[in-house]
């Protein structure tokens, strides 16, 4: 188990806050990982750089609902991921049900114009956010939201190469890994 104490331990950290909520689940050597699954993972994700720049000075319940809302809102994204182009409907509904919990509000401020982000109930603020974030790389560049090119990970990532042809969560692991096999499928004795 995770304690919150603990430093992040997943291997691919700095994505956006959609990516970034996706990525609490990986596969490494020791097995499959879920960072959402303990109070104390959700907890060190929420204090993570990515969530507290996000969410700002919201306030940060953290909780077993702000657990099961991070879940209802990765399991949308998870949807919602596989297509985000030509999502289905049923990753439409999941999505837009998770967003219904909150809205953003324009608002006059001393210092001029601003935007407030209001939900139903503080627990909900990091799952909308997350999904809203989405939102926000689908009408930028759909196409660069992409899942890992090596089948046996199931982390994601938003290509901002300067090409758009990144294939791999990184090229330390996965990359190298697929060099290696290529490299080795090239060389081995017939």
């Amino acid at each position: 188990m995770f304690s919150s104490a603990d430093p992040d331990p997943r291997p691919l950290t700095g994505e956006p806050l959609a990516i970034d909520l996706l990525n609490t689940r990986w596969i490494d050597a020791a097995g499959r990982h879920d960072l959402l699954a303990s109070p104390e993972g959700t907890a060190l994700w929420l204090r993570t750089p990515r969530v507290r720049e996000a969410l700002g000075d919201a306030p940060v319940v953290s909780g077993h609902a702000t657990r099961d809302r991070l879940h209802q809102a990765r399991a949308a994204l998870e949807e919602a991921v596989a297509a985000p182009e030509r999502p289905t409907p049923s990753a439409l509904a999941a999505v837009n049900e998770v967003l219904s919990h909150g809205r953003l509000r324009q608002v006059l401020r001393a210092g001029g114009p601003d935007t407030v982000i209001e939900v139903d109930d503080p627990g909900w603020f990091p799952a909308w956010a997350a999904v809203a974030d989405f939102l926000r790389l689908v009408a930028d560049r759909p196409d660069r939201i992409r899942a890992c090119g090596n089948d046996e990970c199931v982390l994601h990532f938003y290509d901002v190469s300067k090409n758009g042809t990144r294939r791999w969560c990184s090229m330390s692991g996965c990359g190298n890994r697929a060099k290696a096999r290529r490299h080795h499928a090239r060389h081995r004795p017939a």
